[in-house]
């Protein structure tokens, strides 16, 4: 069970269930199983989106796409990405990925990775005297409209694994300059 707004993810894939996916598309629940999701990663996907609490400096339940680019290839003197069996920090999950793919007689590339991210209200450090359970009203609320866009992100990517997000559907051409790669739906 995931603390306060941490549980975004978990939620909206529970909202997706039940709904129709297209041939090719999978959705699950990593949990905290961290290294379950790295050697997902190398399954052969064309994209992958994680869905999580994403503190951004935005108002609580705003909902984005957030493409953070390729992941730099690891050079010979970076800090080695260490397993984690029951953990979730996605910068250290695609490190790991991206170790573990590179670590074969034949590389397995990762896929484009995305965040469907939630701004959280309330996150917990794991220092408070109570636990809070469950989400705030803000991001609750949110997650009907993640699963939404989550639906929309797949019908683009199933169209184009690379697409510029920055674009609206339908336009082509380079995004306005300093534009940063994201869509926003607000409360």
């Amino acid at each position: 069970m995931f603390m306060a707004d941490d549980a975004f993810g978990p939620e909206v894939v529970a909202a997706m269930r039940g709904r129709s996916l297209p041939d090719g598309v999978h959705i699950a629940d990593f949990g905290i199983r961290g290294m379950d999701l790295a050697y997902r990663l190398l399954d052969g996907y064309d994209a992958a989106v994680l869905v999580d609490a994403a503190p951004r400096g935005r108002e609580p339940g705003t909902v984005q796409v957030i493409d953070p680019g390729p992941m730099p290839a690891a050079s010979g003197s970076a800090r080695r990405a260490l397993p984690q069996a029951h953990g979730m920090d996605p910068v250290q999950v695609l490190a790991l990925a991206r170790q573990l793919g590179e670590g074969t007689d034949r590389p397995q590339p990762l896929p484009r990775v995305l965040v469907l991210g939630c701004e959280p209200s309330v996150r917990m450090r794991g220092d408070e005297p109570d636990v809070v359970v469950g989400l705030s009203r803000p991001v609750r609320e949110a997650v009907p409209r993640a699963a939404g866009m989550l639906e929309s992100l797949v019908g683009e990517l199933l169209l184009d694994p690379h697409r510029d997000l920055s674009l609206p559907v339908g336009r082509t051409g380079s995004p306005a300059a300093g534009a940063e790669p994201r869509r926003e739906v607000r409360r």
